[in-house]
């Protein structure tokens, strides 16, 4: 069974940093492109930062400079460096992942979040 694994997060004063990991784990035939997102209690998911399989990378214009994606295909692990952190990148962090289970079947799965607290 396919699942992505998130670590990382945790509380933090400001201006210090975090890297989150996901992992994918089971059987896959490639990946094709993953995300984060991150979601504040009544608010939309919002979009962080993705990467493709030809580490082509995006980050949202306002985390640009502090946050930076990065990956390991050969671990299958998707990596986000926070940098620079400010209280208002409090939030759960979401892996987000496009898969190919096999060449034909291309499936998408979200991790299970993590806790980002930046607070002193």
């Amino acid at each position: 069974q396919v699942q992505l694994v998130e670590s990382g997060g945790g509380l933090v004063q400001p201006g210090g940093s975090l890297r989150l990991s996901c992992v994918v784990s089971g059987s896959i035939y490639s990946v094709d492109f993953m995300t984060w997102y991150r979601q504040v209690p009544g608010m939309q998911r919002e979009f962080v930062a993705t990467i493709t399989r030809h580490n082509r990378t995006d980050v949202a214009h306002s985390l640009q400079g502090r946050f930076t994606i990065s990956g390991d295909a050969a671990k299958n692990t998707v990596y986000l460096q926070m940098n620079s952190l400010k209280p208002e990148d409090t939030a759960v962090y979401y892996c987000h992942a496009n898969i190919w289970i096999t060449w034909s079947n291309l499936k998408d799965f979200w991790g299970q979040g993590t806790q980002v607290t930046v607070s002193s």
